[in-house]
């Protein structure tokens, strides 16, 4: 279970994440679902891309533990991982509209 819990608050977090990016970018012409999705996959990308460099500078315990440091750094990564992804993916929805 300790494995897994990472990669669920680095879903939540871009879900949460590519709901927001998505809300401020109009143009991206996508239903709240696909950005939840895109979202929620950038935030495990982006958690495993950023997690570790972001929880060294937060010093979190090595190996993504259950700290709060890990926690927030998981967070950090995982909304920012999101936000792109549903950044990227509504941009290109929408090129493809046109």
């Amino acid at each position: 279970m300790e494995a897994l819990l990472p990669l669920i608050i680095q879903a939540i977090s871009g879900a949460a994440g590519g709901g927001i990016v998505g809300n401020l970018i109009k143009t991206a012409g996508m239903t709240l679902l696909p950005k939840l999705i895109a979202g929620a996959v950038g935030g495990i990308g982006g958690g495993q891309l950023l997690g570790g460099p972001l929880g060294d500078m937060l010093g979190a315990a090595a190996g993504g533990g259950l700290d709060i440091q890990s926690i927030i750094s998981q967070v950090i990564a995982g909304g920012l991982g999101g936000g792109v992804l549903t950044a990227i993916a509504g941009l290109v929805m929408n090129a493809m509209k046109k």
